[in-house]
């Protein structure tokens, strides 16, 4: 039985899946995010714990096609990674880096946001798809590009970057890229939870919000749901500008399906019903809209993702 391993770096956690070659997860674990040393503690971990997952599942190294990575930053076409702000990580090889810490063994490295979304092809929401947007409402707006099946990265790894669209040229408060109206600063978790308050100090309409000392997505959410005017007067505004830059990329790249992760998504089909609603009225050269959908692997995503780019290596 052939083994994968796929493994998602996060700033907090690392999660690592061992697959199965049809895509069954057959063992799923994480550790903590140890960021120091240009991240020469990440690789350490990881090569140790797949280490010690092939000796408890007697998995044989002939059995390991390779390993599969996901990463929170740039990767260019080279698998050189310039700079990962959240892993303190930059000018780097991680490829090489894994690899002669697993003496040799197959390592391949991409986006996050690129690998959740060859994820969501292979075993999640967008199954029989070959173009697809994936986009994650976590701490910031992520995105991937899969176009024809294959993962776009684009010449220096920044392609599908739409959370650094300005979709608002009004904004003046910069985003923590230094520019400003991006919709990283808009449709994120805290875009979301920043824009409400702002609203409810500029419009006087009762909130519930308003009783809540401290409130977070879920608190607005339901608050929507129930007609709240202030939740749902943000959600329109963030989700809207959202919309704008789904349309935006629809003129470009012209895809199968959009696919809505993160943090935000657990809002469900209140949360699409809106984007949809704002994506029609922005879109005008499309005979038929572009499919909007929830992501399915939730957390998972990246592993599947990482496992697929090992398979669809071999198949190269």
């Amino acid at each position: 039985m052939n083994i994968i391993f796929g493994v998602d770096i996060g700033g907090t956690d690392i999660k690592l899946g061992m697959f199965q070659e049809d895509g069954q997860l057959l063992s799923r674990w994480q550790i903590s995010t140890r960021v120091m040393n240009n991240g020469q503690l990440i690789f350490d971990d990881i090569a140790k714990e797949i280490r010690q997952k092939m000796n408890e599942q007697s998995v044989s190294r002939s059995s390991v096609l390779g390993i599969g990575c996901g990463i929170p930053g740039p990767v260019d076409n080279q698998s050189f990674v310039r700079k990962c702000v959240n892993l303190g990580i930059t000018n780097i090889y991680p490829e090489q880096e894994i690899t002669k810490r697993m003496g040799g063994m197959s390592v391949q490295i991409g986006n996050d946001a690129n690998v959740a979304a060859l994820g969501e092809m292979w075993k999640g929401s967008a199954q029989g798809k070959r173009n697809i947007l994936l986009v994650t409402l976590g701490t910031g707006v992520g995105s991937g590009i899969i176009i024809d099946g294959k993962i776009v990265n684009g010449l220096h790894g920044l392609a599908g970057e739409i959370g650094h669209f300005t979709i608002d040229p009004e904004e003046t408060e910069k985003c923590t890229c230094g520019g400003t109206g991006h919709l990283n600063q808009i449709a994120s978790v805290f875009g979301v939870l920043h824009y409400a308050k702002r609203f409810l100090q500029e419009d006087s309409a009762y909130s519930v919000l308003r009783e809540k000392k401290d409130f977070n997505c879920i608190d607005l959410t339901d608050a929507a749901r129930k007609g709240d005017a202030i939740a749902l007067k943000t959600l329109n505004y963030c989700m809207g500008c959202l919309a704008k830059g789904l349309a935006v990329t629809a003129h470009v790249i012209d895809p199968d399906i959009f696919l809505i992760g993160g943090g935000m998504a657990k809002a469900g089909q209140l949360l699409i019903d809106i984007i949809e609603e704002h994506y029609l009225s922005n879109l005008y050269l499309m005979p038929e809209r572009t499919e909007i959908k929830l992501a399915a692997l939730g957390n998972d995503a990246g592993i599947y993702g990482a496992a697929k780019m090992i398979l669809d290596r071999k198949g190269d």
